[in-house]
């Protein structure tokens, strides 16, 4: 595959200074740019399924009739919290 190119950005040359200081040895400054680039990307992304996702339970939710009570969801979210830090598997 062939490769292509981002157009070249201009900074203030503090933000510059910034970003080459946080660079691990051997890494390139086209390289963190890269990687900035990719790791947006799919944050973004994640964030759009995410909408997605909530406004389809909230339609089948309109559609059906069936709700899930907001202190249901926060006493399983906490029930989640609490099983990650103990590091036990998630009872369903």
């Amino acid at each position: 595959m062939k490769t292509a190119t981002i157009p070249s950005l201009r900074v203030d040359p503090k933000l510059r200074q910034s970003a080459e200081s946080v660079l691990y040895e051997g890494e390139s400054l086209s390289g963190f740019v890269e990687q900035a680039i990719r790791t947006t990307i799919e944050h973004r992304q994640a964030q759009r399924e995410f909408i997605a996702r909530g406004l389809a339970a909230r339609d089948t939710a309109q559609r059906t009739g069936v709700y899930i009570e907001a202190v249901a969801v926060v006493n399983r979210l906490e029930a989640m919290l609490d099983q990650a830090k103990s590091g036990t598997k998630p009872s369903r």
